[in-house]
């Protein structure tokens, strides 16, 4: 499909582009900037960004984390730098970027997966989730949903797993591959990249047994007519918990609400925990979850489930405590009350359960479905329509992060 984009004028923007998503979404952008007459930099950190960048033009950083704030200061004043954007608002160099951005006056975007999801992608000033500047007032949310549609949550824009593995696990090997290019380069993960995907290997392995095992839960929990929380589990090496939750550890957000459920829930109530999908086995949560359960005496009331339909556990459940994933936006829209442990976007006194975790158990708060219109109305501010993957899909992505940059006026 040929990439087609409407005429407009950016000649009065240069774009500073620093990593970008692991696809050829980040190149795209750029051309299409350039298309409407942007200038477009591009600064690479490590082997992955130039190979990604697929050959166009660009500077490679070759300095320390530490050095880093001064050499950006002095780029974006040299050479007119008007906005800068990166994708995932927490790494290092991005971190840095921000306050580097909001001491000069230069606008700072972030684009991320969405919190809508399926076909969305984030694009909002600055940073997500804790850092992000989307007013969650509920008098500033329902001005700000005045004349907006409903995001379209209709599915258009699928991709296969395979693809977006392929190419984590390309970056991801790149980076390591290129270290005698960029020796200084800090790496933001956690886990070394080849020790990461070879320990996908067993799940790959024992994933059908797995999907069959979480939906004979399903089928159980349905026929008994069990009451039951659902705790759906996120990576603890996502940004998401290292930055945005009030935890050091996923198991310290454990702890608290296997402790918590333990004391204030009724007895006859169960806790179904569902492992997030991308995790790889590596940090063995199963064992875990059962150390917890014993340390509780909850023996006999936790559920672990390794795939599963994530709505059906949802829409049988009582409640849903989680730190601050995507699923409480799931759970929300199906009128689900939801306890978030951490900083969440939906964090919102109207729609998710405002008192304590032990009161929670017993006397849920319910979701006011006219704030919940009025809120999902409203993030399609910061919200774009599409895809990294698709082409149609990025296209969108593409023609909605170059209007809303017109709209911003290098001004946000």
């Amino acid at each position: 499909m040929k990439d087609t984009f409407p005429s407009a004028d950016l000649s009065d923007r240069h774009l500073l582009l620093l990593q970008g998503h692991p696809s050829s979404f980040w190149g795209q952008l750029a051309d299409a900037a350039r298309a409407q007459g942007a200038q477009v930099s591009k600064v690479h950190f490590c082997l992955a960004d130039k190979v990604y960048w697929g050959g166009r033009s660009a500077i490679s950083y070759r300095g320390g984390l530490a050095d880093w704030p001064d050499w950006l200061k002095e780029h974006v004043k040299a050479e007119g730098i008007t906005d800068i954007l990166y994708y995932a608002d927490r790494f290092p160099y991005h971190v840095k970027a921000r306050e580097v951005a909001d001491a000069l006056g230069v606008s700072c975007w972030a684009t991320e997966f969405g919190y809508l999801r399926p076909d969305w992608i984030t694009f909002e000033p600055g940073g997500l989730g804790a850092f992000s500047s989307f007013d969650r007032h509920p008098d500033r949310i329902t001005e700000t949903a005045l004349g907006r549609d409903l995001p379209d949550m209709n599915e258009r824009f699928s991709h296969g797993f395979a693809a977006e593995a392929f190419h984590e696990v390309c970056f991801g090997l790149l980076t390591v591959l290129g270290r005698p290019l960029y020796p200084r380069f800090r790496s933001d993960r956690v886990f070394w990249p080849v020790f990461d995907y070879l320990s996908w290997l067993p799940k790959l392995a024992t994933g059908p047994r797995d999907e069959r095992a979480a939906r004979r839960l399903q089928a159980r929990l349905a026929a008994q007519g069990q009451s039951y929380f659902l705790l759906p589990m996120q990576i603890e090496s996502d940004y998401q918990i290292r930055d945005n939750s009030p935890y050091n550890a996923l198991e310290e957000f454990l702890n608290e609400v296997l402790g918590s459920f333990a004391r204030h829930a009724p007895a006859d109530d169960r806790l179904v925990i569902k492992l997030h999908p991308l995790d790889s086995g590596m940090e063995n949560w199963a064992r875990r979850l059962r150390r917890l359960a014993r340390r509780h005496d909850l023996n006999g009331r936790i559920d672990v489930a390794r795939g599963g339909h994530l709505g059906e556990f949802i829409r049988g459940s009582k409640g849903v405590v989680l730190v601050n994933s995507t699923v409480g936006l799931h759970a929300l829209r199906q009128q689900v009350p939801v306890h978030p442990c951490g900083h969440a976007i939906y964090d919102v006194a109207g729609l998710t359960d405002q008192g304590p975790l032990d009161g929670f158990w017993t006397a849920p708060s319910p979701v006011d479905a006219d704030l919940l219109d009025s809120f999902l109305r409203a993030l399609t501010k910061i919200q774009i329509k599409g895809s990294f993957f698709h082409p149609e899909g990025r296209n969108l992505v593409i023609e909605g992060i170059l209007a809303r940059l017109r709209e911003a006026g290098g001004d946000y």
